[in-house]
């Protein structure tokens, strides 16, 4: 066991020297949190050996964990500091709420499939994660639960437009990453809210994403 785990520990590193770095990931406590946190604890069993390749891996219900850079770079652009509240849209396997729980003080996610919710939970506890908060809900309409805003709001799915409800729900000087598109290609866009009727769309490049679902999206 303390073989494997020190495997990990090494594969760790080595992602992040050879695939964040040098894609321009400079930002000292998202390298850090890439650093920590074990994604082969999020990747299916059978898959675990694959945990730090370079690429998606599937982790059931036809969902994906996504490439190890496209987390760190969407991470990155939040621009969070360790006072941030930040909402995520996705559960997905846990393991950028994970990441992102290492860099802003909360992180609330929603995911709208129950099983998938049910093992990011049992896994985030497992490993002790205690400032995630998980609700099931459309994650098109943003946090179901209260009227929060957010610091910065992390989008892992892909929508036709951004929809209303993060603008509203993201704080002014708050950032949005999303992935706006069709469903086979969409750009990936930082959005910074200068005030509540000024958006600011950076382009971060081309992604493909699973389709959110949802009443302000697909």
């Amino acid at each position: 066991m303390f073989k494997e785990k020190n495997n990990f520990a090494k594969k760790r590193e080595k992602m992040v020297k050879k695939q964040l770095k040098p894609r321009g990931i400079d930002d000292e406590n998202v390298i850090r949190a890439f650093k920590e946190v074990p994604r082969e604890k999020f990747v299916p069993d059978h898959l675990k050996e694959y945990s730090y390749q370079d690429g998606p891996l599937p982790i059931g219900d036809n969902q994906t964990i996504s490439q190890p850079y496209i987390v760190a770079e969407m991470v990155q652009a939040l621009q969070l500091t360790r006072e941030g509240v930040v909402l995520e849209i996705g559960t997905g396997s846990g393991y950028e709420a994970a990441i992102l729980s290492k860099i802003a003080e909360h992180v609330y996610s929603v995911e709208r499939i129950q099983s998938l919710a049910d093992k990011a939970k049992m896994i985030l506890d497992e490993l002790n994660y205690q400032n995630i908060t998980i609700e099931i809900g459309d994650g098109s309409l943003g946090w179901p639960v209260g009227d929060k805003v957010f610091d910065g709001i992390i989008v892992s799915a892909s929508a036709p437009k951004i929809p209303e409800s993060y603008k509203n729900q993201l704080k002014i000087g708050g950032n949005l990453v999303i992935p706006v598109g069709s469903k086979a290609s969409q750009t990936l866009y930082k959005v910074k809210k200068n005030s509540i009727e000024n958006l600011e769309k950076i382009n971060l490049g081309y992604v493909r994403f699973v389709p959110l679902i949802g009443e302000q999206a697909w």
